[in-house]
């Protein structure tokens, strides 16, 4: 396996990372709730999550008309 026979400069290495940027995450508008969230994230709005403008839990408190029996 080839091995570099001399060092590289600290500058070397630099000019290389160089392209490596952070970049800003992307944020979408929920059509159902119309709240903004990171794409491709499960989001709570008002005790219930939701991911793809679906509920997938909810866990506002039940009224007395429900019972879960």
């Amino acid at each position: 396996m080839p091995n570099p026979k001399r060092r590289h400069s600290q500058q070397r290495g630099a000019k290389r990372r160089t392209h490596y940027k952070a970049e800003a995450a992307t944020w979408s508008i929920d059509k159902v709730t119309g709240e903004s969230h990171l794409r491709h994230r499960a989001h709570w709005v008002e005790g219930k999550l939701y991911y793809r403008g679906r509920i997938v839990i909810d866990k506002t408190p039940a009224t007395e008309g429900e019972t879960n029996q």
